[in-house]
């Protein structure tokens, strides 16, 4: 490990090779962990007699699954932030006192949640959209996954400060274990043992298990900088007050994608039933896959934006945007170009029922239709949070899902008379918008930032 450190060197390593180590398995760790969801839903979708409602049943989790996946990205993103920008400015203390703050925080949310979320199951599940030809496989799924929440929260939320460091083949290494845990149970619990959607969801859960495991356990070594230390145990606002403000944009882009699916179950029951929402779940399956790789390539460039940024190397936080910039850019229209091209392969991954497919095939090619602006997006937000730009991102995070997407679920129906199309024709218009308002502001404000923080301006003077 002492080995990985040295290749790693973000103050020093030429731009384009560090990046590379960096991006690499990030990426990598990010497709595998979005994985953890995808594969469950390509054995449910094949589960013979009943995988289509099955299928639909499971997207109706997805909300409760994607706001706590959210909340691990408000605790460890933002408090991984901040660690790294405090680590540039050479101030260990104050980064591991982050750190400590942000696991103790991760825990006591984690059981909030579970209870919360427990406690009002079945009317929510209602409310997402389930039906009574779903329910019982909603709740099913969500009882097992929301009892393994802590392991969820802490493997995704401290694999941060993992990466953070440098350390990426380590951090992309937790969710490499977990993801192969999790497609080797699978078959083996939904069709060996008969569990069906509780087979999927104890493989989940067991596979998370193992992840914070080797987390915790990496924390705790003597290989890291950044080490979980019980005197920081303790909730102290002055410490977890930046993180959350910080950590409040990755939040929103999360959690609001549980709005966004509410939005979309709900208008899509009402004009085309559980086949239509079957086919936003196909659609939203395959959007955040390739969603989760265009945030593993802004995580491979965060650590040497916020480190350089913190030690005032203002060139080399230039030089690793610019870079960043075209390759999500030239990744995003390449993958935009498969999806339009190919839809069928995608959709067969999912299910094999004659209604459901043609559906989806065509709403999906609606779906990801702007796809190729999502490298402008995520390039541009995620180096807002990099380097400490929080009221920022945090705009930009409600801009896209809240004050465009959900409005226009709603909206575009009134002027279409296909309701299905209109509904669909709602993400790209979103992200058409929000791309175009996102790269503008970027332009204006970077500049200014960074002779900001040449006169002396930057995270310094913004306490622990």
């Amino acid at each position: 490990m002492a080995k990985e450190k040295r290749e790693n060197d973000l103050g020093k390593d030429p731009i384009g090779p560090l990046l590379l180590r960096l991006a690499l398995p990030t990426v990598t760790a990010q497709l595998v962990n979005a994985l953890y969801n995808i594969v469950d839903r390509m054995y449910i979708g094949h589960i013979e007699g009943v995988g289509d409602l099955a299928l639909t049943g499971l997207g109706v989790c997805f909300p409760v699954i994607m706001f706590v996946s959210a909340i691990s990205a408000l605790v460890g993103m933002g408090g991984a932030s901040r660690a790294v920008v405090r680590m540039g400015e050479g101030k260990p203390e104050q980064a591991n006192a982050i750190l400590g703050n942000c696991a103790l925080l991760l825990v006591l949310l984690s059981a909030a949640v579970t209870a919360l979320f427990l406690a009002v199951q079945e009317p929510m599940l209602y409310l997402f959209g389930a039906t009574e030809n779903t329910i019982g496989y909603a709740k099913d799924y969500l009882t097992i996954y929301l009892i393994g929440t802590i392991f969820v929260e802490l493997s995704l939320g401290l694999n941060y400060f993992i990466t953070s460091q440098g350390f990426s083949t380590t951090a992309m290494a937790t969710v490499l274990i977990g993801a192969v845990i999790n497609i080797v149970l699978d078959p083996v619990f939904i069709f060996g043992f008969g569990m069906g959607v509780r087979g999927a969801a104890l493989a989940t859960i067991l596979a998370q298990a193992v992840s914070a495991v080797w987390v915790v356990r990496f924390l705790c070594g003597k290989r890291t900088q950044l080490r979980l230390q019980k005197r920081y145990f303790h909730l102290n606002w002055s410490v977890l007050a930046p993180v959350l403000t910080l950590g409040l944009s990755p939040f929103i882009m999360q959690s609001t994608e549980s709005l966004v699916n509410i939005a979309f179950n709900s208008s899509l029951r009402g004009f085309g039933g559980d086949p239509a929402v079957g086919a936003m779940t196909i659609c939203s399956s395959v959007m955040q896959v390739f969603s989760m790789l265009f945030q593993g390539l802004s995580q491979g460039a965060q650590p040497i934006i916020g480190y350089n940024y913190g030690a005032c190397h203002l060139r080399r936080v230039r030089q690793t945007f610019r870079l960043l910039f075209l390759s999500a850019v030239t990744f995003s229209t390449a993958t935009w170009a498969v999806i339009e091209l190919f839809p069928g392969l995608f959709v067969a991954l999912f299910n094999d029922q004659p209604a459901l497919v043609e559906i989806a095939t065509w709403t999906l090619r609606v779906y990801v239709a702007c796809m190729f602006m999502m490298g402008i997006q995520f390039s541009c937000q995620q180096t807002f949070v990099a380097l400490g730009e929080a009221k920022i991102s945090l705009f930009l995070a409600l801009l896209r899902k809240i004050i465009l997407l959900i409005p226009l679920i709603y909206i575009l129906p009134y002027f279409f008379e296909n309701n299905v199309l209109a509904v669909f024709l709602a993400e790209p218009a979103a992200d058409f918008l929000a791309a175009t308002t996102t790269g503008l502001i970027f332009l204006w404000r970077f500049p200014r930032i960074l002779r900001r923080r040449a006169r002396g301006e930057g995270p310094a003077k913004q306490g622990a």
